[in-house]
């Protein structure tokens, strides 16, 4: 068994084990602590065990991203599918023939977790694969956590500060009481100009994308976070594996 294969093994091994005790509290099976695939990009999560999503809408602004992520649309009405809507980041090459679809919260422990997991999926298939990102703030301060991302497409540095907050959550996203200005901090130290930043976070462009993302999440059922879908395919028996075997299925259909 190879180094990739034990991993993917042990990742697997103990989502399973938190996954039962999770399963008490909450229809969505949560995230125990997992070796990152990639020990380049190494996180230390605690699980998280999240609520429905519910309504809760922020005001912010839409951004573009470098190369790497889709540009937002103009002003004006979201256009898409209940699966990918124009204001939504997107990670990957626009003609990969397989998307991932992820509903996370910023604050959750489990999309932390995630994380490297589907950078290493998008790493080993580089021109198969994109990710597109939608917003489900289930926690309290995830709302502004989204703003600041917003921001961060807005001035081309989304993914430094996606990649930030993730790594120093446990700084900020307490969810008995968020620290939100050391996400800002934190935000700040990947190339953030928080300065900016602030100034455009009330934008109603990205009011209306949450509004949308959250009525998309409704629309799919979506109970928890992280939520994936594969080419509109849920992950109904949820771990790395699961996912990664998912992915390959889809990949293996479209050569």
């Amino acid at each position: 068994m190879n180094k990739a294969a034990i991993v993917w093994t042990i990742a697997g091994g103990a989502l399973a084990v938190f996954a039962i005790a999770a399963y008490i509290y909450t229809s969505h099976p949560a995230v125990e602590p997992i070796a990152p695939i990639n020990s380049a990009i190494a996180v230390d999560a605690p699980a998280s065990v999240v609520a429905p999503v519910d309504a809760r809408v922020v005001a912010g602004a839409p951004a573009v991203e470098n190369t790497t992520i889709a540009k937002p649309p103009p002003p004006a009405a979201s256009t898409g599918t209940v699966y990918v809507r124009r204001h939504s980041p997107v990670i990957g090459p626009a003609n990969a023939p397989v998307t991932i679809v992820e509903f996370f919260d910023p604050s959750c422990e489990a999309c932390r977790a995630f994380h490297p997991i589907v950078q290493q999926i998008m790493a080993r298939h580089p021109n198969d694969v994109r990710l597109v990102l939608r917003y489900t703030p289930l926690h309290q301060g995830s709302d502004e956590a989204v703003q600041i991302l917003e921001t961060a497409r807005m001035q081309n540095v989304f993914v430094p500060v996606l990649d930030a907050l993730f790594i120093q959550q446990p700084q900020w996203a307490d969810h008995g009481s968020p620290q939100i200005a050391r996400a800002w901090d934190v935000a700040a130290t990947a190339g953030l100009d928080v300065t900016r930043a602030r100034a455009a976070m009330l934008s109603p462009r990205i009011s209306a994308a949450l509004t949308q993302d959250v009525a998309d999440a409704r629309t799919l059922n979506v109970q928890g976070t992280p939520t994936f879908f594969v080419n509109e395919k849920p992950l109904t028996s949820f771990g790395p594996q699961q996912l990664y075997d998912l992915v390959l299925s889809e990949i293996e259909a479209v050569k």
